[in-house]
């Protein structure tokens, strides 16, 4: 079918194909539809079946070779995309570029334009050198998560006494206008929160402290013009507050028996630290190497020249956006609302996200090229050790194991994971790691979080 083709390349990875069809094919295709056509039309004064050639393409011609188009343009494009190598990716639909009607007696020739799997030109990736900061887990991290188990086993108590900071307290409030009135819709009841976490519209945390239950208390505030709530922002406020309850957390001692309320596999509180330390070099000896992954691929990716599709960009940010949709748990008309209120828009949120989405998107793509360089393989060895070790660390049996991620259908994760891991244990391997600057465990941790 195809008489003819010519590839452009174009900027970002997209390329403009442009096809001659032989009239020979043009012209059967044509014929194919008008008889067809001539079977099935209805036409005033013909029976079905028996309408002529010409006045059904007086009738129906434009429509006819419109068809034809249409069907020559999908017929032929899928025969070329069986043999050449610049194929649409799978976020690229092949775009039609100019107006394409077909002339039944002569060749046909249409463009389309679409992306292609990027070329990457890896820069150099050996004996490139990062920085390990230099931190150990201390007294003061272990004591942190002491009380956090502590709180967490806390047991919370209505209590007589005023309202001091960290008690939890419920409350009616609601915006009184100049005149002292109530202003409609800002009226809520039975709010909860902690005091001195902020967890409020107007930020009244301070001035609840010294309220006893029962009692009613005018606020008045003022916010600045930078204020987090567009709607208050440079503006002043009367609150009307309730206290209605007032309660406090009553810490466990730390002793042997919170360890055991933790864990029946503890008996002594020297048991809980011991784990808790473990727990926490684990975490941050991984990480420890997540940075330095990070770094070298962030050098990698920088030497390397890679023109990332548009179409590939649009769909990171979609997805970005549909895992931001998700944690705000709102619906899209929710969410687009709250962002009216802080006057942005899906839009400008996409265009902040854009240089983030390209950088990983370019991060994985190098990822993609260095295991083929590399030559890094996973073989059924590495996956069932894979799972012998998933097993373990989930306290279940091999076999529970296995039918849970064949149950959902896990496997080809669980190896594309093993081959990434692969490939940074080999670059680590091939890379210096310098000692870097003393930093504490908390700001390593938190780090490009």
């Amino acid at each position: 079918m195809v008489a003819n083709k010519e590839i452009e390349k174009l900027e970002k990875s997209a390329v403009k194909l442009t096809v001659t069809v032989a009239k020979e094919d043009v012209r059967k295709e044509f014929d194919g539809l008008v008889d067809k056509y001539c079977k099935t039309a209805h036409v005033k004064g013909f029976r079905k079946g028996k309408v002529p050639a010409g006045i059904l393409l007086q009738k129906y011609g434009e429509s006819i070779r419109y068809e034809t188009s249409m069907k020559v343009i999908e017929e032929s494009l899928k025969e070329l995309f069986e043999e050449i190598e610049e194929r649409p990716i799978a976020y690229s639909t092949p775009e039609l570029q100019d107006e394409a009607l077909v002339n039944e007696d002569e060749d046909f020739t249409f463009s389309v334009k679409y992306d292609v799997f990027p070329d990457i030109t890896l820069g150099e990736y050996k004996g490139l050198t990062v920085e390990e900061p230099e931190v150990k887990v201390g007294k003061k991290e272990i004591d942190e998560e002491l009380e956090k188990i502590r709180d967490q086993n806390s047991v919370v108590m209505e209590k007589e006494k005023p309202v001091e900071k960290d008690d939890i307290v419920t409350v009616d409030y609601v915006e009184l206008d100049e005149n002292g009135q109530e202003v409609e819709g800002t009226r809520r009841e039975d709010f909860v929160f902690t005091v001195g976490s902020g967890y409020n519209m107007y930020k009244i945390d301070d001035d609840l402290v010294g309220m006893k239950t029962g009692e009613e208390k005018e606020i008045k505030k003022s916010f600045p013009e930078d204020f987090e709530y567009q709607e208050l922002a440079g503006s002043e406020k009367t609150i009307k507050v309730s206290l209605k309850v007032v309660k406090e957390k009553q810490l466990p001692a730390l002793d042997d028996e919170l360890a055991q309320d933790v864990n029946e596999k503890f008996e002594t509180l020297k048991d809980l630290k011991d784990d808790i330390k473990k727990r926490l070099e684990s975490s941050l000896e991984q990480r420890l190497r997540s940075i330095k992954i990070d770094s070298l691929l962030e050098q990698i990716v920088e030497k390397s020249e890679i023109d990332v599709p548009e179409s590939m960009v649009a769909a990171e940010l979609e997805n970005s956006w549909r895992n931001f949709q998700m944690q705000s748990r709102m619906s899209e008309d929710q969410l687009l609302q709250l962002l009216s209120i802080q006057g942005k828009d899906k839009a400008a949120l996409l265009a902040e996200w854009r240089d983030d989405a390209e950088k990983s998107l370019k991060a994985q793509l190098v990822i993609g090229k260095l295991i083929e360089a590399e030559d890094i393989k996973v073989n059924d060895e590495d996956y069932e050790k894979e799972l012998a070790e998933q097993a373990e660390r989930s306290d279940m049996t091999l076999e529970q194991t296995r039918e849970y991620v064949d149950n959902n259908n896990m496997e080809e994760y669980l190896r594309s994971d093993l081959l990434n891991r692969k490939l940074f244990d080999r670059l680590l391997e091939i890379s210096e790691v310098k000692k870097g600057k003393k930093e504490s465990y908390v700001d390593v941790m938190n780090r490009n979080k």
